[in-house]
């Protein structure tokens, strides 16, 4: 990814050395350069506030100056500035100190006395990388906005999608890939007889008996084959002899990794028609 060139000659640098004279030719030769928004400072004790409100791409720092040096100014920078990038170019004329500069956080380093065609090269390529590291940032930070946003409209998507369910059903049911109930609404429990398995937690209909086999054995063979079931009728003979027949509607869930993880859905019971009763003459 390649920056438009007003984007680089646009970027905010500051210049600090305690040297009017170095000032005077860095500002010279950046401006020669193209760029436009250039500030420059003798007195290393503002650089953090000025970086606080301007927020440089760019800070050119002389290392050795009264009163405040620059490994000082970078400790300042690190410990104030809520940015995990530090853009320092430190300039020193002691080939010793470039080392310690680099690690305590400057990205590269300028020899004194100056190379005019190194000193606008290692400002640019700093600046490409500055930059490009700050969309990164921004983009990381977009993405982020995003995802929240999309999982927050699932979240509520999924809310009303329950609601609805509950309120078109009698119940509404979760099972894991086992086949035990994880989660269900509404009186499934009664209508069903299902039990709660004190040892696991969950709910099973193992213990269950009166279903019609028929309709079982295709129900389990459809669950099994992970298909999706509309309307699929379900009967029972209870032990006193009345019947109850259901409706039932599931769907199987994967996780992003296609994984099976169990059937979700929704279930009603069917009203058992009795004939009137004959009249007699």
């Amino acid at each position: 990814m390649r920056l438009p060139e007003t984007e680089i000659l646009t970027a905010r640098i500051l210049i600090v050395d305690d040297q009017p004279a170095n000032i005077a030719l860095l500002e010279q030769l950046l401006a020669d350069a193209g760029y436009t928004q250039i500030r420059s400072t003798t007195n290393p004790l503002e650089v953090c506030t000025l970086h606080r409100h301007h927020h440089y791409d760019l800070i050119l720092l002389d290392l050795q100056m009264p009163g405040m040096d620059g490994f000082q100014v970078m400790e300042g920078l690190a410990t104030n500035i809520d940015d995990d990038y530090l853009p320092v170019i430190v300039l020193t004329a002691q080939p010793g100190h470039k080392l310690h500069a680099l690690q305590m956080g400057a990205k590269d380093f300028i020899s004194k006395p100056f190379d005019l065609a190194e000193v606008r090269t290692r400002i640019r390529n700093m600046l490409e990388v500055r930059l490009l590291y700050r969309k990164l940032d921004e983009f990381n930070q977009s993405l982020e906005r995003i995802v929240a946003e999309r999982t927050a409209e699932l979240r509520e998507s999924e809310a009303r999608y329950r609601s609805l369910t509950e309120l078109a059903a009698d119940w509404y049911w979760e099972q894991d890939e086992t086949g035990h109930f994880t989660k269900v609404a509404g009186p499934v429990l009664d209508m069903l007889g299902i039990q709660v398995d004190s040892l696991a937690g969950t709910r099973s209909d193992a213990t269950v008996s009166g279903w019609n086999p028929v309709e079982r054995a295709y129900l389990l063979a459809t669950i099994a084959a992970r298909e999706p079931f509309l309307d699929f009728v379900l009967s029972r003979v209870n032990s006193d002899g009345s019947q109850q027949t259901y409706r039932v509607s599931g769907e199987p869930m994967f996780t992003q990794a296609c994984r099976f993880i169990g059937y979700r859905g929704i279930g009603v019971e069917v009203p058992v028609m009795t004939s009137p009763p004959e009249r007699r003459p």
